[in-house]
């Protein structure tokens, strides 16, 4: 049984990212999404949001588990006996960004990287940029999976059309409440 690793810190996951672990799934018999915390990204999502919104999005492919990377990617490689970390790259930049990291990842552990192409669908989607629309009151729900945006707009204090300033927040998959503005380190009052 073949086992490949999908890492990122998907913050938040996207339609995107979504559609390189499906793709993955015909490749590998096992993905593991592993969503990770990125020390050189200040994470608007906590991880255990990022990982119940992850597993929501993946609860229909059966060969897909979600799990924290707890460390080193490649330590839950080894952990795991993945062999392959499977990447989406939207275009020359992210290969640019990506190529180093699949080298080192080898290096450190013997554990390949698969590169897919992004669906020309969603090769504009990006985590970061879903964040700024969204920050911005624009519409976001058709770029990530159900109960993204919402969790995106309630962590940014962005009031989603038809609801109230101040109602409480709706849990997301797994009982989990998503922070709020003032539990961000870069919201609240000004």
């Amino acid at each position: 049984m073949t086992l490949a690793v999908c890492p990122g810190s998907f913050d938040p996951i996207t339609l995107g990212h979504l559609d390189v672990v499906r793709r993955a799934t015909l490749l590998f018999d096992e993905v593991v999404v592993g969503v990770a915390r990125n020390a050189s990204k200040s994470a608007l999502l906590d991880v255990d949001s990022r990982v119940a919104l992850a597993r929501a999005a993946c609860a229909d492919l059966p060969s897909v588990r979600v799990v924290e990377v707890p460390g080193l990617l490649v330590d839950l490689c080894r952990e795991l006996g993945a062999v392959a970390v499977v990447k989406g790259l939207r275009g020359g930049a992210d290969y640019d960004a990506e190529q180093p990291m699949a080298l080192m990842n080898r290096h450190l552990s013997g554990v390949e990287s698969v590169f897919l192409t992004a669906d020309p669908r969603y090769a504009h989607i990006a985590s970061s940029m879903v964040k700024d629309v969204a920050r911005h009151g624009g519409q976001v729900d058709d770029l990530v999976p159900p109960g993204v945006a919402d969790a995106v707009r309630r962590a940014l204090g962005v009031v989603p059309t038809g609801a109230q300033p101040g109602s409480p927040a709706t849990p997301l998959p797994g009982g989990v409440t998503p922070p709020g503005p003032a539990d961000h380190p870069n919201q609240g009052a000004s």
